[in-house]
């Protein structure tokens, strides 16, 4: 099945917020998030994506045209006290970076190229709206004996290192959410990584 990325952004975004609504719940339920959202409850946090001026939204289309797959950004003094706090705390200008959010896609698409596409389409929206020397995201931290891990996992740090990507274990940033095998809401570590999108040291 062919799959369409289409990058969106302003006021074109918002017809989509409500399948980026629906991938987050199904595809943070899986592994290693294990979060326990509901379309009802992301809400807030659509909403103040869509009010950064600088955002940008990859949406992946199947053949029959729906969305199967998103990808976020924003500058990153756009992103939120959770994901501002560890590079404020380490001296960094958030200025410098644009945070590249979620990338979510349903499973039976994943390993066709679309999640490249998704960070393609990102760092060129990055250079063309920002001043931004880096992009940057986060990814939940969890050990390799994790109870729910499944035996089949792959985790993702060798995608991100060949898209130029490097672990800075030192930045991380505390959410709490609810997670699938319990009833209230647990801290959840998040490390970043950083590639360079410019030049400048």
């Amino acid at each position: 099945m062919a799959i369409a990325v289409k990058f969106f952004t302003g006021a074109a975004m918002r017809p989509h917020l409500p399948a980026l609504a629906r991938l987050r719940v199904t595809v943070f339920r899986e592994y290693p998030y294990l979060y326990d959202g509901t379309e009802a409850g992301e809400q807030a946090h659509l909403a103040h994506f869509a009010a950064s001026p600088g955002a940008g939204m990859a949406v992946a289309f199947d053949d029959a045209g729906e969305a199967v797959g998103c990808s976020t950004c924003l500058p990153l003094p756009d992103a939120g006290a959770a994901m501002l706090a560890p590079f404020l705390a380490t001296g960094l200008l958030p200025e410098r970076y644009f945070y590249f959010g979620e990338s979510v896609l349903l499973k039976r698409h994943r390993r066709g190229g679309v999640g490249g596409e998704f960070f393609a389409h990102r760092e060129a929206h990055a250079r063309a709206v920002s001043a931004a020397d880096f992009a940057t995201f986060c990814a939940v931290e969890r050990p390799t004996a994790h109870p729910l891990r499944p035996p089949d996992h792959v985790p993702l740090d060798g995608f991100w290192q060949r898209r130029g990507y490097v672990h800075h274990p030192e930045l991380v940033s505390t959410v709490r959410w609810r997670q699938v095998d319990g009833p209230d809401p647990v801290e959840q570590r998040l490390s970043f990584w950083i590639k360079p999108l410019r030049t400048t040291p």
